[in-house]
């Protein structure tokens, strides 16, 4: 029991968990911070978010194996059916069930919130299969960047925060931004590992059409944007004193990282085990850096309250 739970938890990709965990934090704090909390709307955001973020990694893991995109050769982590711990019915029962609950749950989030949260949850379980599924997979035509972006960015930050207070505040938008720069932060390192496994199979990512000096910008530029954004919140929001503070310390957080991060990534490169290791090793220090950025922003968000 204790081997197959195992299995299934390195299936759902612990390390990237922080990308559903961290938009419905900083949700959270906004909608409070706009008087408008609803704990049990919080918490059953996150679990669909949750079920949502592995329903999507175990999906991934089935459509990759099918199209031939996960070999005995790949750098990441070891996965369940990649090793065949699992059978693809086991992992395709696993998806299935993980998107078949968040749509359930999901039913008290639409009572919430209408049409507009009807809207994110099912555009949320599409983009899950969609990713790496169909007749055409958003990330082997390059397009993966931008749906992690937005659908972990922006829509996830605001659509926690309407169905809580059913507003759609600034600060939401813009935590949303820091949010979705850091899904592509881990996006790109993920592309970064696998773009010779990718190139391969023929999944097209955006690090194998544009290359490894494009991958290393765009994970600069991400971390930097997503360190402007709670700057942006204090310039235009004027918040409390208080807030202000650990608005900084957000940002000032995301800059005390950056050095160290930028190294990780520095040519020149040389795809073997001890660099898809450091590349693993990285994704779960952004993961991290990600929630606790996300804990900060709330937290700076719960002190800008009442407004």
């Amino acid at each position: 029991m204790t081997s197959s739970l195992a299995v299934w938890w390195a299936s759902a990709r612990p390390k990237t968990l922080g990308a559903a965990l961290a938009p419905v934090l900083m949700g959270t704090g906004v909608a409070f911070s706009h008087g408008g909390l609803h704990l049990p709307s919080a918490l059953a955001a996150l679990v669909c978010a949750l079920l949502i973020q592995v329903g999507t990694n175990l999906a991934n893991d089935y459509f990759d194996a099918r199209r031939g995109a996960d070999t005995a050769e790949r750098l990441g982590p070891r996965r369940g059916l990649q090793q065949g711990s699992l059978s693809a019915a086991q992992v395709r029962r696993g998806f299935i069930i993980c998107f078949a609950l968040a749509v359930l749950l999901g039913a008290y989030l639409l009572a919430r919130g209408g049409w507009p949260i009807l809207l994110i949850g099912l555009s949320s379980v599409a983009l899950g299969v969609l990713y790496t599924g169909g007749p055409a997979p958003l990330a082997y035509l390059g397009l993966g960047d931008l749906f992690a972006f937005l659908w972990f960015g922006p829509v996830a930050v605001a659509g926690t925060t309407f169905v809580q207070s059913h507003q759609w505040p600034l600060e939401a938008w813009l935590g949303g931004v820091g949010a979705g720069c850091f899904s592509i932060a881990l996006l790109s390192v993920n592309n970064f590992r696998d773009l010779e496994q990718d190139r391969a199979a023929g999944k097209r990512t955006l690090a194998v059409r544009s290359g490894d000096g494009f991958v290393r910008w765009e994970f600069r530029l991400a971390l930097l944007v997503a360190c402007l954004m709670p700057l942006l919140v204090l310039i235009l929001t004027s918040p409390r004193p208080s807030s202000a503070l650990v608005l900084l310390l957000t940002s000032l957080l995301v800059i005390l990282a950056l050095p160290a991060m930028w190294r990780a990534l520095r040519p020149p490169v040389r795809r073997d085990a001890a660099f898809g290791e450091g590349m693993n090793q990285l994704l779960g220090r952004v993961g991290r850096l990600e929630v606790a950025y996300a804990a900060l922003f709330a937290l700076g968000m719960l002190l800008a309250w009442p407004r």
